[in-house]
C-alpha cells in the first residue's frame, strides 16, 4: 500500500516485505515516524535528513504538513 500525494508521487510505504509492514518513507527503509521522534526529541529536519539520507527534503516536507491524516491512514493499515 502507497499513501500518495499526485504532484509528488509516492510518499509512505506499506509492505509486509519491507521493515515487517511498518510505514516507511516510499523507496526507502526509514521508518516514518522516526522523523517525528528526531523532532519530539528537539533534533532538527537537517539533521534527520543529514542521518537518512535516501529521504528526500521534500517527502519530510510533504510528511510534515500531511502528518495528521498519514499517521491515522497508517495506523489504521497496520491494524
Amino acid at each position: 500500500m502507497y499513501v500518495t500525494n499526485s504532484s509528488m508521487g509516492q510518499l509512505i510505504s506499506i509492505d509486509p516485505e519491507v521493515m515487517s509492514g511498518t510505514p516507511v518513507f516510499a523507496h526507502t527503509r526509514v521508518p516514518f515516524t522516526t522523523l517525528f521522534d528526531y523532532l519530539e526529541i528537539g533534533d532538527t529536519l537537517e539533521a534527520f535528513l543529514d542521518d537518512f539520507p535516501s529521504v528526500t527534503r521534500e517527502q519530510a516536507l510533504e510528511a510534515l504538513r500531511r502528518s495528521p491524516d498519514l499517521l491515522i491512514r497508517a495506523e489504521h493499515a497496520v491494524e
